[in-house]
């Protein structure tokens, strides 16, 4: 699958809604459901500066289920503990990522992603994000 076309666009913060889900803000306990997505909230915690939270999250995406564009109010760090991503991030060119691979979204900027195989893929990502706003926003 090639993220880099029209149904990443057209698809308003579908499948996974930032991999962690709109409802979800930076001080909240427990994200939303969303369907062929399994999050869960590993650590979170005050900090690293007043202001803002770090959240550390593993998500489970299942076969086919594509991520939406989106946003966040500050920066991801991720790591494929299984399966493969295509992660394309705006401003640069798709990654397609494998278990072993990190990866970093520099806040604000918009990035899409989906697994790029017929199998699950999990994640961890890291988050120091701004207090009080949603994790993941639509772009």
């Amino acid at each position: 699958m090639n993220l880099n076309r029209r149904n990443i666009v057209g698809c308003a913060l579908c499948a996974v809604s930032g991999l962690i889900a709109t409802s979800v803000s930076a001080q909240s306990t427990a994200p939303a459901a969303t369907p062929g997505v399994t999050r869960k909230i590993l650590s979170q915690t005050d900090g690293p500066v007043p202001g803002y939270v770090t959240i550390i999250v593993e998500a489970e995406i299942g076969p086919g289920v594509v991520v939406a564009r989106h946003t966040h109010p500050g920066i991801e760090s991720g790591y494929v503990i299984e399966g493969g991503l295509d992660l394309p991030v705006q401003g640069q060119p798709t990654r397609t990522l494998k278990p072993g691979d990190a990866f970093q979204v520099p806040a604000g900027t918009p990035h899409a992603g989906g697994p790029n195989g017929g199998t699950k893929t999990r994640i961890s990502s890291t988050y120091v994000v701004e207090k009080g706003k949603p994790l993941a926003s639509p772009a």
